[in-house]
């Protein structure tokens, strides 16, 4: 038999097989959602922020999608050694299709470059799932899970020597537990090996301008530690 005429015939043998399977009370089986809507841990990874991307796509894996206007993926240096993780964008965020660009962004700006004295594209900023919930609700858990391994991808292609979370729903997200930010922020744990810092997101700091001079007291001590793992100076008291 020609190899034409072998490969025909395989080809006429699958469609059979196909045809029958239900006939027979059998599923043609479906790929698992895992290897549609996660990226390996394996070499075949996407290995740049770029191909990370690409490999999101427009997102439809989770009902975030629905309502959303832009997918915020995250900006900054590939190389960064300071990451910020927020929980998710707002809606001049969803607007933009960039994070932290409404009023919190510009405090965090503020307390990178005026504090930190760094440049925000020194940094990199992103958030624990891509899509703006409702109403600027807490993102459910469901979702959180659908896009938490973009993030870590993201982590670990920068490999930062700190990260950052900004707020109580992206360090329970990192972490894994519940998480009290009142009582636990300031101190260092560890995600992925890498040293993480908690503190207040800086949308909660403006909700209450009462407090706003206490809290971005605690804020600029969570910076300065921060500051002192990376071997930085401190520059001023933001």
């Amino acid at each position: 038999m020609s190899p034409r005429a072998e490969l025909l015939e395989i080809v006429g043998q699958l469609k059979t097989l196909l045809i029958s399977y239900p006939q027979i009370g059998l599923e043609i089986p479906k790929p698992s959602r895992q290897s549609v809507t996660e990226p390996n841990t394996v070499d075949s990874a996407p290995s740049t922020l770029e191909s990370l991307a690409a490999f999101i796509g427009d997102c439809k894996r989770c009902q975030l999608s629905q309502r959303r206007t832009r997918l915020v993926f995250g900006e900054g240096s590939p190389k960064a050694r300071l990451v910020f993780v927020g929980e998710g964008p707002g809606a001049e965020e969803d607007a933009a299709g960039r994070p932290f660009v409404g009023e919190a962004g510009k405090l965090l700006t503020r307390i990178i470059e005026g504090g930190m004295g760094l440049k925000r594209e020194d940094v990199y900023i992103c958030n624990v799932v891509k899509c703006r919930p409702p109403n600027n609700r807490d993102p459910e858990a469901e979702e959180i899970q659908t896009c938490l391994p973009f993030l870590k991808q993201q982590l670990a292609i920068i490999r930062p020597e700190v990260i950052c979370t900004l707020g109580r729903i992206a360090a329970q997200s990192l972490l894994g537990r519940e998480f009290k930010i009142t009582q636990e922020r300031g101190n260092w744990f560890s995600f992925m090996e890498i040293p993480l810092m908690v503190t207040f997101h800086p949308a909660y700091i403006l909700r209450n301008p009462k407090d706003e001079r206490r809290l971005k007291g605690l804020v600029w001590e969570d910076v300065q530690k921060i500051m002192g793992r990376l071997g930085l100076k401190v520059k001023k008291n933001e």
